[in-house]
């Protein structure tokens, strides 16, 4: 009984030296479980991650690259529509420009090759010779020395006698046959350029409301998917800033063409009244030559 007692201390001892030799063994394997635990979540955050840059990605790439025409087609139909009715506009303008030029190209030759042939009439039926001639046909100074030379030509006929007593009155009739012309010539030469002022006025208004809509309908757009990703919001926006530079597109170059053709006209018409003063010379002097 008594040894009994006295092995049990020593079992106790050895056992606790046990114990402490095995805790180093135990901690190494608990350390290397745990990484394969830390894995575990990680690996399965991982696709949730991927998933949602993925979503992201595919939300932001779905406008592609963005060009003038994907903004176009990708528009509202208001949108689109303004678009096309300030492209039209453009169009119009241009086509106005080279027409215009093309005009005031051949009138100011015509012009040119005219006051060369009056300047050489010796009398009124030689003035009205040359203005009726095919080769003058539609030029405003010929036509107006035609009118003049014929009102005086009719006042002939008419028994009047334009070199003495109804002189003053046959000028007066051939001025007034001449203002009726310059009046049809004012008209004439100003063709198209309403539409040129229009578009230059009402183009960036016209392109104003187009952005305005199409941001309009961008930040309904942002309101319903609940996001405010600026990869996502940023193309709807952009196509409604395209109708604003469509519209100073048109806008712009309508300003420029109306001014250049404005003075243009101005400077045609002070040639016609240098013109008018010149032919009523002329035939005030062919009438006191008793022509």
């Amino acid at each position: 009984m008594l040894e009994h007692k006295k092995h049990n201390p020593l079992i106790a001892l050895l056992g606790a030296a046990a114990l402490l030799l095995s805790a180093p063994t135990m901690a190494a394997a608990a350390a290397a479980t745990s990484p394969a635990a830390a894995e575990a979540p990680a690996a399965e955050a991982a696709p949730a991650a991927t998933t949602e840059e993925s979503s992201t990605s595919s939300a932001s790439g779905g406008h592609g690259k963005i060009t003038v025409a994907s903004m176009f087609m990708l528009a509202v139909p208001v949108v689109k529509a303004v678009m096309i009715g300030l492209v039209a506009a453009s169009v119009i303008s241009w086509t106005i420009l080279v027409i215009k030029l093309m005009f005031f190209a051949k009138l100011n030759k015509s012009s040119n090759n005219y006051l060369e042939a009056f300047r050489g009439a010796r009398s009124i039926a030689d003035i009205n010779r040359i203005s009726t001639s095919d080769e003058f046909a539609g030029n405003p100074m010929a036509d107006m020395a035609a009118v003049a030379t014929e009102e005086i030509q009719i006042s002939k006929q008419a028994g009047l006698q334009v070199s003495g007593e109804h002189r003053d009155s046959t000028l007066h009739r051939a001025s007034s046959s001449i203002n009726a012309v310059q009046a049809g010539l004012a008209k004439r030469l100003s063709g198209g350029l309403t539409f040129l002022a229009s578009t230059g006025s009402i183009g960036p208004f016209v392109g104003l409301f187009g952005t305005v809509y199409g941001i309009m309908n961008s930040f309904i757009g942002i309101a319903d998917s609940g996001t405010t990703n600026l990869a996502v919001v940023a193309p709807g926006i952009a196509e409604a800033l395209l109708a604003t530079g469509i519209g100073l597109a048109a806008a712009i170059p309508a300003v420029v063409m109306y001014n250049i053709f404005n003075t243009s006209i101005a400077a045609y018409g002070t040639r016609s009244e240098q013109f008018v003063a010149e032919l009523m010379n002329s035939l005030s002097r062919q009438l006191d030559k008793g022509a």
